[in-house]
């Protein structure tokens, strides 16, 4: 009961208090597969027709495609059967001005009822599955000199079952899937999006602590937010250093909800055991800055810190991570401990 308290609190804490808006018909669990007429195929975009509409509260179970091609995955060694019939759906049939100018296929958009610029939207990731025993990983990215050229593609059987990966002899890794695209539409001024960097309206943002149980707040740019996911990673280490995790499809089951008054300058996140701010740029020290700033802002707001205080208590406690290296903008995050917090709010 204590831990369920205390949990109840931390959420309304990282919300400061800000009341859903209504979801007056009840929530329904709606079901979003990854086909030709339901995908944004490499962009983030206003004018996007939406895929799906549902209430403020409403729960989705969505699938999302690796981010490859049939021929691409077969070129690398993948069985023609073990390859997605959507994926060859989604390829074959999403061709020119349809597709572009970033390369991930993303599912949605999802248009949230009531959701409005200056909102927020929150995203609550209550699973992730792999719904395919394998992924892969290339060799380019921040230190690409070390790629061996002709070693080409490698495909990683993923075990479902212990949720590892055989990465070499004696090499075993744990798997942690998620998503890493999730974003809304960005404003209308900006146009059709890439989907490759990530920026206010989240996007490409590849935080590895996304997984299942956690919790993602993404600023509202256009009417219905125009939520969209993709970009599956079946594990990946901060920095995603050679541009790729271990990339596989997912199926996800995620809730979205509309925060009515809840202002965020970039996305925020809260894991079980962390709040999490994030920013990006092109420049290094500007995303660190802004992730700073973002936390030292978030805790002047819901602890009763001063900003003094507040930067104080970051330089003591929280931690500064590169979220990714590789996505033409820089990615910073910063996590601070919930367990330090230990009076009732």
């Amino acid at each position: 009961m204590w831990r369920a308290i205390i949990a109840t609190v931390s959420t309304l804490l990282v919300l400061t208090s800000v009341p859903a808006a209504q979801n007056t018909r009840g929530a329904r669990v709606h079901r979003l597969e990854a086909t030709p007429a339901t995908v944004a195929y490499g962009y983030y975009w206003s004018e996007a027709k939406p895929a799906l509409r549902i209430a403020s509260g409403d729960v989705v179970n969505v699938d999302t495609l690796i981010t490859n091609t049939p021929a691409g995955l077969e070129r690398a060694g993948v069985s023609p059967a073990k390859v997605e019939a959507s994926l060859r759906s989604v390829v074959a049939e999403v061709t020119g001005d349809r597709r572009g100018p970033g390369g991930h296929i993303l599912t949605g958009p999802i248009y949230v009822e009531g959701a409005e610029p200056g909102d927020t939207l929150e995203v609550d990731i209550l699973s992730v599955d792999l719904p395919i025993d394998y992924g892969y990983n290339g060799c380019s990215g921040f230190v690409r000199e070390n790629c061996d050229r002709s070693a080409g593609t490698r495909i990683i059987a993923l075990d479902r079952k212990k949720m590892t990966a055989a990465f070499a002899p004696n090499i075993v890794v744990p798997l942690r899937p998620f998503f890493g695209s999730m974003g809304v539409a960005p404003a209308p001024a900006l146009g059709r999006v890439s989907s490759t960097p990530p920026g206010r309206h989240a996007g490409n943002i590849d935080n590895k602590e996304l997984v299942a149980g956690t919790t993602l707040y993404i600023p509202v740019f256009v009417p219905g937010a125009l939520f969209e996911v993709g970009d599956g990673h079946a594990v990946q280490g901060d920095g995603e250093v050679d541009q790729t995790a271990i990339e596989t499809s997912l199926r996800g089951r995620l809730r979205l909800t509309v925060r009515k008054g809840m202002k965020l300058e970039w996305p925020r996140a809260e894991t079980p055991t962390h709040f999490i701010s994030m920013a990006t740029d092109t420049d290094l020290t500007v995303a660190t800055k802004a992730a700073i700033q973002e936390m030292i802002d978030f805790l002047a707001a819901t602890k009763g810190l001063t900003k003094h205080e507040a930067y104080q208590l970051v330089s003591l406690t929280g931690d500064v991570a590169i979220t990714q290296l590789v996505d033409q903008t820089l990615g910073v995050h910063v996590k601070m401990p919930k367990a330090i917090f230990t009076a009732k709010q």
